[in-house]
């Protein structure tokens, strides 16, 4: 959530932010600026009244000294009628801060000035590609072909259970997934991250304090009898540990690491690129969250990058890093970077990791701050995938099938015990 008076202080840059988003609701922002305004005029207010009540208290114990009753009365009288006005001046100030809120969260963030202006993931810019890539010819088979053939995963099955986008791995497929997270986790211990198990289910605070709400809600599972929602990624439990929390300089930087089955309802996903592992309700992640001073966040964003690339190239799976454009970077992100894989035999690009700078905004709705020099200010919070398992294991899959079987890299071998399944 961006702060009032940073749109007050920056408002040509906001505007122009938001332009880049192809943003539509620019009046949302003089809306945040004239409620503010009302406000502090409401507040001044009231704090006049609340002052001249304290003034004619103290005058009404010194006039009941004296023994000047009927004075004493005629100020108690006055106030009894602050005291009324400044009841309504607080039901006011309250709706108005309420109305204010319900503006700042509808405001997306400011994207960097690296990132440039677009409406889709057709103006995203490609950064880094890792390889040429080509398909694999004639004979190629998809992963869910494969999965099928070697029985590896049964989405069927998952249908029967609980409905599609719920597979079901087996054997060799779930062994396979067992080890590429045990191997994400340990790469990322390795990088100074933190593991913690957080819950999988949080609360409507929760969702607010890193952006899901109300901006994804009708993309999360919503548990109503408990009033709380499934996670869609480890991001949202693991940068709530710190809301409401005011970090000491050297605590920073906090990095932690964290698995989780991600639960997304996808509503409107249809078309042959949802297929197999494609997209999925359930899924298991490994994600990366970093708490940091803000002078030194894009340099760690740029070392996220790097660490998702050495994962990458490990698992010896073509793939490419882009820059999103305004457009079609989230709600709360400053800048994001995409990874993709080639799919070789789908001969298509699949998107495995997002990493993001969200600046201050998350951490401005978490209330998380940092002490130095005897102030506090907001930290940047950053997050990204590292990494989604299930289009990770669909190239996996189809870029290493051969005649005798699929025959894994060395790394992943190393890992899941067996180096072919066939």
């Amino acid at each position: 959530m961006l702060q009032v008076n940073f749109l007050r202080d920056h408002k040509e840059r906001v505007l122009e932010g938001l332009k880049k988003r192809q943003f539509k609701n620019l009046e949302l922002v003089d809306d945040a600026i004239a409620a503010d305004d009302e406000r502090k005029k409401i507040q001044f207010e009231l704090d006049s009244q609340l002052s001249e009540i304290n003034k004619i208290s103290k005058e009404i114990g010194i006039l009941m000294k004296e023994g000047k009753k009927e004075e004493a009365e005629s100020s108690k009288s006055k106030t009894a009628q602050f005291k009324e006005s400044s009841k309504e001046l607080e039901g006011q100030l309250a709706a108005l801060e309420t109305q204010l809120l319900h503006i700042l969260y509808q405001i997306p963030n400011i994207p960097n000035e690296l990132v440039k202006s677009g409406a889709s993931a057709d103006d995203n810019e490609i950064i880094y590609q890792s390889h040429d890539v080509e398909g694999l010819g004639e004979g190629a088979i998809p992963h869910w072909e494969l999965a099928k053939k070697y029985n590896l995963i049964d989405f069927e099955l998952g249908v029967k259970i609980a409905g599609a986008g719920f597979p079901v791995y087996l054997g060799k497929g779930a062994r396979l997934q067992r080890a590429l997270v045990q191997y994400f986790l340990d790469k990322n211990v390795e990088k100074g991250y933190m593991e913690v198990n957080p819950p999988h289910v949080v609360n409507e605070a929760s969702g607010f304090g890193t952006g899901q709400l109300p901006d994804k809600e009708g993309q999360m599972y919503y548990i109503n009898e408990d009033k709380l929602f499934l996670i869609p990624t480890a991001e949202v439990p693991v940068t709530n540990l710190y809301r409401d929390v005011l970090l000491n300089e050297k605590d920073l930087p906090i990095k932690n690491t964290a698995f989780s089955q991600c639960y997304r309802r996808e509503a409107g996903s249809y078309g042959a690129h949802v297929r197999g592992l494609n997209r999925l309700h359930q899924f298991e992640k490994v994600e990366i969250v970093r708490i940091e001073k803000p002078e030194n966040s894009y340099a760690v964003l740029e070392e996220m990058v790097e660490h998702i690339k050495e994962i990458l190239t490990d698992l010896e799976l073509p793939y490419r890093v882009l820059r999103l454009c305004g457009g079609d970077t989230g709600f709360g992100a400053a800048m994001t970077y995409d990874f993709e894989v080639w799919s070789a035999a789908q001969e298509m690009w699949l998107e495995v990791s997002s990493v993001s700078n969200f600046e201050t905004f998350q951490a401005n709705r978490l209330k998380c701050r940092y002490k130095t020099d005897g102030k506090s200010q907001l930290v940047h919070t950053l997050n990204g995938s590292a990494m989604a398992l299930p289009r990770i294991m669909a190239a996996l899959l189809e870029n290493n099938q051969t005649e005798e079987g699929i025959k894994l890299p060395k790394k992943v071998a190393e890992y899941a015990r067996f180096d072919i399944i066939n």
